[in-house]
């Protein structure tokens, strides 16, 4: 462990501190430390050092690493970045090469905690929040910078250029264009003249274009499957029973069928035609064998009685029938016209509220190939909120892939947000038994952390690409597996273990619902905000009450529209992970 000194120093007494974790021959795992020795907190922290020729960064969390050259420069994310006096931040990389890092920098000083120069520049503001969202204007706030001399004024950009300097914390933008996306960023000007770095970007939607409006409540989503029904025995009374419609704002009922180029049907028999009997009726009332509409449907119609603020959309696609969105591309307003009349029926009109779209994935791989090109997403979901107008919502389940090239980049998603009131941002089965050897890693980690094996395969890597691309925070929901997938011949408690193939599951090899392992096998320990259990020979990972709290503590922070889980059956008989989702949220 190692402090590395350099000649000039930083505006609040701190320092930093090298550590290399691990180290394979040919590569390595390193962190720096960063802490507040003085006095007053520490608002923000840039780290820079150098490496030898053929030493470099190959993977990184917890920061955001850079370089030029040799030259290597790390900042803190949005959650890191406040240091109180005697708080410390950790981030960590992995790394090519065998050279050690030299003149280190922490906030251009030295990263001893040496003398002080007489002027710095001011610190970056904090993230801009936007409020009074209209059609045509908006008013932007932030938390002030620092300065060792004072803040004299911001200059406010919108889309990379400067729109007006003020004296305040606050801007009135206007003159927008009806559901036009936009990207605001803040720097602040000291007493010398000198702008510090600028804050983390903001992305707002103007309202009047068919999308969503940033402000309102969190969605709490859950899928229901019409499937559950059978072997599962989880009916849409199950809802009411644990407790849990009561927490909710949205369901998505899955899945109708995409094939032939249209939305069709997918199980008529669970859809809309099986009887239920007073005793597993939502209401009480026994269905009778005339009538025009029973089945799931008919429950959800009774569900939204008993709870009028509850909206349903019905959800189209899935794993299993992504395969027709291909021919769907093809036409897209044919398409549209044909999910239109199915989701307006006469018959359950009043059921649905609008409509979501799971396609895995658009011009990518899921269960099978899509090749419909970059445009085919953007086109497909423009038709819908066409067809369905700005009254109805029209939403999209969407890759949690934040790879390089990876699937998030095979398709226009910025583009597409624009016809969407939210995306349901699907970030769990990063990691699984399809990886029959392993290494065991957790399926879904709100982080990156040492030995992941993929980069990019988290989801703050997934929620930071998105709002990288421009998909507005309001239009984001963050996904919750309400299950855990796992191996068996597993002897290692700690992720990064060999494993001989999936571990037994009740409906399928390697899955298994979260109520079963919560007693089955229990959590021996957490990495990167999730939860994983090694008993026996089998090793699995889930979330519980604990994790997805501290989920929602992230989507909050990071101002997302909500959350949603898959699926309402894998939780326990009083709704526990429904609970934690919904008080995470308040």
């Amino acid at each position: 462990m190692v402090g590395l000194p350099a000649s000039a120093s930083a505006a609040t007494s701190a320092t930093a501190t090298y550590t290399k974790t691990q180290d394979w021959g040919t590569g390595f795992g390193a962190q720096w430390t960063i802490k507040n020795t003085g006095t007053t907190t520490l608002t923000s922290w840039i780290v820079e050092w150098d490496y030898p020729a053929g030493t470099s960064v190959t993977g990184f969390w917890e920061a955001t690493v850079t370089s030029s050259g040799n030259h290597w420069t790390a900042k803190n994310v949005g959650w890191n970045g406040t240091l109180a006096p005697g708080a410390s931040a950790t981030f960590g990389f992995n790394g090519a090469g065998s050279g050690a890092p030299s003149g280190c920098k922490l906030n251009g000083g030295s990263c001893d905690g040496g003398s002080q120069p007489t002027d710095n520049p001011p610190s970056a503001p904090g993230r801009p929040s936007a409020g009074n969202v209209g059609d045509t204007a908006l008013t932007l706030t932030w938390p002030p910078a620092t300065d060792d001399h004072g803040v004299t004024n911001y200059d406010v950009s919108r889309d990379g250029a400067k729109i007006a300097t003020v004296t305040g914390t606050s801007y009135d933008d206007s003159g927008l264009a009806k559901g036009s996306t936009h990207t605001y960023t803040v720097v602040a000007r000291d007493t010398a003249g000198q702008t510090g770095p600028a804050s983390p970007p903001l992305v707002v939607t103007t309202t009047g274009g068919g999308g969503g409006n940033p402000g309102g409540d969190k969605v709490r989503l859950g899928y229901f499957t019409d499937w559950g029904i059978y072997q599962r025995n989880y009916q849409v009374k199950n809802i009411v029973t644990s407790g849990s419609a009561a927490k909710l704002t949205h369901i998505n009922y899955a899945f109708g069928n995409v094939t032939g180029g249209a939305c069709q049907i997918g199980d008529a028999y669970a859809d809309y035609q099986k009887t239920y009997d007073a005793a597993t009726s939502v209401d009480g009332v026994a269905d009778t064998w005339d009538q025009p509409v029973a089945g799931n449907i008919n429950q959800l119609r009774k569900l939204k009685k008993q709870y009028p603020n509850l909206k349903i959309l019905w959800s189209f696609g899935g794993w299993t029938w992504s395969g027709g969105f291909g021919q769907a591309a093809a036409n897209p307003a044919a398409f549209a016209d044909s999910c239109y009349k199915l989701v307006e029926d006469p018959r359950w009109a009043d059921v649905f509220d609008g409509i979501d779209i799971d396609w895995e994935y658009p011009n990518a791989c899921g269960l099978s190939c899509d090749t419909s090109g970059q445009a085919a997403l953007k086109n497909l979901l423009a038709a819908l909120r066409a067809k369905f107008g700005s009254a109805a919502l029209v939403t999209a389940a969407v890759t949690a892939d934040g790879s390089a090239g990876g699937k998030m980049d095979a398709a226009d998603y910025a583009g597409a947000a624009q016809y969407v009131d939210w995306y349901n941002v699907m970030s769990y089965d990063f990691f699984g038994a399809w990886d029959k050897t392993g290494p065991t890693a957790p399926h879904s980690p709100l982080t990156s952390y040492n030995g992941i094996p993929i980069q990019g395969f988290n989801t703050d890597a997934a929620i930071q690409k998105y709002l990288s691309k421009g998909v507005p925070a309001s239009k984001i929901n963050l996904g919750i597996g309400f299950y855990g997938r796992g191996w068996t011949g597993v002897t290692q408690d700690a992720p990064g273990g060999t494993a001989t193939g999936p571990a037994p599951g009740t409906y399928e090899q390697g899955i298994e619902d979260y109520y079963k392992l919560k007693t089955q096998c229990p959590v021996t320990g957490t990495v990167a905000g999730t939860a994983y259990a090694h008993c026996g020979t089998n090793w699995w990972s889930y979330d519980t009450p604990a994790t997805v709290t501290g989920k929602m503590a992230y989507a909050k922070a990071q101002n997302l529209r909500g959350a949603f889980f898959w699926e309402f059956s894998g939780d326990t008989a009083n709704g526990e992970l429904i609970a934690a989702l919904d008080a995470g949220l308040k």
